[in-house]
């Protein structure tokens, strides 16, 4: 079946709901228009009208993120605007969290802003199992991550992510792409937990959702091949540092300090002292009120 026809198809098959397509964005202005181009073009009205709304969440970029996105047809809000009783706050959790309370959408697809590789496939991929299965919460995408043009991305995935799962949450480890960023929830679902703020937020949402309502709610959709841009091990240490302390407090392991809690000041040879803290946004339920 050809791409529009399976957004026709999806579109058909999910009747009164509605889709949000959000993106979180930090200077991306080389690609994030290109990103929103591919949804407004193949995905929304006047074509299969699968996609109601397209969301940029700007997160006090620098560049020209925002021009970008809007000439494409996306919806930019920045992060300050949305809750803002509720401080700034920072990092790509907060960022997701903003953008749920942006979005009045009964189903969500996440997407990195950065990607090189993203296609309309990606949306109606992650949606398909939302739509075909009401007892699907979270869809997770998987794929295979290049590092300079081959096989090898993945690192934190494999050499922390996975590892702490099958130790701690085993009926997570099978799953392909436990920190992918692209990934489809309900909204009803998705109001109910805490986001942690920064690198954490990924493995978070996939560990308090399947406490919520069972791991084999979860569901895996195949993206073919993903690029983005990718980072060195400097700079990928303090993305690890968050995610192991994020399953370390939600399996329950007493923080280091009682007085900093779960907070720690990352040394590299050759870099500047990196704090790594494990902050979190309320459910937004808690936030907004039960028909959040």
């Amino acid at each position: 079946m050809s791409q529009g026809a399976t957004a026709a198809r999806l579109a058909d098959l999910k009747g009164r709901r509605t889709v949000a397509v959000c993106l979180p964005a930090l200077n991306e202005e080389s690609t994030v228009g290109t990103i929103c181009a591919e949804v407004a073009s193949k995905l929304m009205a006047p074509g299969p009208g699968l996609v109601d709304e397209l969301l940029v969440m700007d997160d006090r970029s620098t560049d020209r993120t925002r021009e970008a996105a809007e000439a494409a047809g996306a919806r930019v809000v920045g992060a300050e605007e949305v809750l803002a009783r509720c401080g700034g706050g920072s990092g790509k959790g907060n960022a997701l969290w903003k953008s749920l309370a942006a979005t009045e959408a009964d189903l969500i697809v996440w997407c990195d802003a950065d990607l090189v590789s993203f296609d309309a496939g990606y949306v109606t991929a992650l949606l398909a199992p939302l739509l075909a299965d009401e007892r699907i919460v979270l869809v997770k995408g998987y794929y295979e991550r290049l590092l300079h043009g081959g096989p090898g991305g993945g690192r934190t995935t494999e050499l922390m992510a996975r590892p702490l799962l099958a130790q701690f949450f085993p009926d997570l480890a099978q799953l392909r792409q436990p920190l992918g960023g692209e990934y489809a929830v309900r909204r009803d679902a998705a109001v109910q937990v805490p986001f942690v703020q920064g690198w954490g937020v990924e493995v978070a949402l996939l560990i308090d959702l399947s406490r919520r309502f069972g791991a084999d709610r979860i569901a895996e959709a195949d993206l073919g091949v993903r690029r983005h841009r990718n980072r060195t091990p400097e700079e990928l240490s303090p993305q690890a540092l968050a995610i192991l302390q994020t399953v370390l407090q939600r399996a329950g392991v007493a923080a280091p300090s009682a007085a900093s809690g779960w907070s720690a000041e990352l040394r590299t040879p050759g870099w500047p002292p990196r704090a790594v803290t494990l902050s979190e946004r309320p459910p937004i339920c808690e936030v907004r009120g039960p028909s959040a």
